[in-house]
């Protein structure tokens, strides 16, 4: 598995046979709403050419699903299988013909694609559809906790063999802040801990992650786990 930071949310996971995207943030959407919120990393053109077998967007605010980047993705020449939180559904879909597929995602939720496993795990945050999901692909467990606070009822339903768990840090808007993200990644037992969300629209510095077994991931670059 090849898994690529792609900046804030955005992650690319890369088996031999599937191609999958979590929440692209490929344009500077969110300034047009907030002028606080102006992007900070740079925006690398060929990640817009990447065709996924498998879009996933974990909650409906711009930063995850963002209207002028999903349509590289999406659109009516496109095939792929968009897993998506209800409040996403409508508006996403209608970027699209009808090759492209669209399954609404909460806890609990399971779909297969060839060797791909998605399960879907309640995410706490001001978006009441968002998701987390873990990907089980090549024997191992991979969690994406999306936009999240910490909260003890997510431990209740997680597996307990996580090889990587992925969770924001940014601390704003809902998410889990710094220190409650190194409380998170240990309660869920991870083998390892990538911290995301950061970097796009603060200065957080992210090696003052605490969690022992931590990878702090660079933009556009491969994770290389020990």
């Amino acid at each position: 598995m090849k898994i690529t930071w792609l900046g804030q949310a955005g992650l690319l996971f890369e088996t031999d046979d599937i191609v999958i995207m979590v929440d692209p943030y490929f344009s500077n959407c969110c300034e047009k709403h907030n002028a606080r919120l102006k992007r900070k990393m740079p925006i690398l053109e060929s990640v817009t050419s990447i065709k996924p077998d498998v879009l996933i967007l974990t909650h409906n605010h711009l930063d995850h699903t963002d209207p002028e980047t999903l349509p590289y993705f999406i659109n009516d020449t496109t095939n792929v299988r968009v897993i998506l939180s209800a409040n996403a559904h409508e508006s996403v879909k209608a970027l699209g013909g009808g090759s492209n597929d669209y399954i609404i995602f909460e806890d609990g939720t399971e779909w297969t694609q060839r060797n791909v496993r998605f399960t879907g795990v309640k995410a706490y945050h001001s978006e009441s559809t968002a998701f987390g999901v873990i990907i089980e692909a090549e024997n191992r467990k991979y969690y994406v906790t999306g936009d999240t606070l910490y909260n003890k009822n997510i431990f209740k339903t997680l597996p307990d063999d996580i090889y990587a768990v992925f969770l924001p840090i940014n601390g704003f808007g809902n998410n889990m802040n710094i220190t409650d993200a190194a409380r998170f990644a240990k309660m869920c037992g991870a083998k390892y801990a990538v911290p995301i969300h950061f970097g796009m629209f603060d200065t957080i510095d992210p090696n003052c992650f605490t969690a022992e077994n931590k990878i702090i991931p660079t933009i556009y670059k491969e994770i290389l786990f020990n």
